[in-house]
């Protein structure tokens, strides 16, 4: 008989997955809403909230549809008025910024 182990690492992955704010395992996965970047338009020092479950009707923002869920929008800051391309397919590894992800799926 033969054994094999198999290491896993269990740890903060993101906002749209990893940990929860309870810091529970998050094992739901996204939607989709779009397989290419959203581009908006962003002043500095505002704070914005991407959401991270893909329901929002408002996207690339939240509009709250995460509600019962496990997600959770992800706030953050603009440091200077430009033009982002946003993460629509919710699976980039830089969250809120696309990363070319949706090109994968």
């Amino acid at each position: 008989m033969h054994f094999f182990y198999i290491g896993l690492t269990i740890g903060r992955f993101g906002k749209n997955g990893g940990e929860n704010k309870e810091g529970v395992m998050n094992m739901e996965k996204p939607e989709i809403p779009q397989k290419s970047p959203i581009p908006v338009e962003l002043k500095k020092d505002e704070t914005y909230y991407w959401c991270s479950c893909g329901k929002s009707d408002k996207q690339p923002f939240c509009d709250g549809s995460h509600e019962g869920t496990s997600f959770q929008p992800l706030a953050f800051t603009a440091e200077k008025d430009e033009t982002a391309h946003l993460c629509a397919c919710k699976h980039t590894k830089n969250p809120p910024y696309c990363d070319g992800s949706h090109k994968e799926l």
